[in-house]
């Protein structure tokens, strides 16, 4: 087998597509598109971010929301992630967001966008935003007997390789049990 070497580059599959939203000074929300996260503890999430209208705002309100971007809502998603809210004052409505209210932290929950974790901050220390998750809400429209359906919810992967948002594709295998049968 033959290998092709990439170097020293941040290539890794999956990579969540995060929707990071918060409130400014003024109660106006924001969001912002984010690859670099993952869980990092069973309440903890952990994102490297550089500085942003977003960091601004958590700074001040000590919250943020973290959504699963959808295949529904690619455009908007994207749309986040290519245009600064310190350019255009109200790019959270542009996008065609709607906002709502967590009832847990001070910090927007986006409607069109169906799984939150709703965080704390616990830090943000050189680019790495470390937060507390104290809920994750679910839009009754993407759960099935209690649980989150993968297939109604439709999140995206971003492909670093390519440039390119992904679907998720079908169960292939059943997690801490599969493996028993090597034992």
């Amino acid at each position: 087998m033959s290998r092709i070497n990439f170097g020293s580059k941040p290539l890794m599959y999956p990579q969540p597509v995060l929707i990071i939203a918060t409130y400014d000074e003024n109660g106006v929300p924001n969001a912002m598109n984010a690859a670099w996260g993952i869980t990092t503890d069973f309440n903890e999430i952990s994102i490297s971010l550089s500085e942003h209208k977003t960091t601004d705002n958590f700074a001040k309100t000590g919250a943020f929301t973290v959504s699963m971007a959808t295949e529904k809502e690619v455009a908007a998603c994207d749309y986040v992630g290519i245009e600064s809210g310190r350019n255009v004052p109200d790019k959270f409505a542009k996008a065609g967001f709607h906002a709502t209210k967590s009832e847990y932290v001070n910090a927007p929950l986006i409607a069109e966008l169906p799984l939150a974790l709703e965080c704390k901050v616990k830090s943000f220390n050189d680019g790495i935003l470390v937060g507390e998750i104290v809920n994750v809400s679910a839009d009754e429209s993407v759960v099935t007997d209690g649980k989150v359906d993968l297939k109604k919810l439709r999140p995206i992967a971003f492909d670093p390789f390519n440039n390119a948002y992904m679907g998720l594709g079908e169960k292939v295998g059943n997690a801490f049990s599969d493996g028993k049968k090597l034992k």
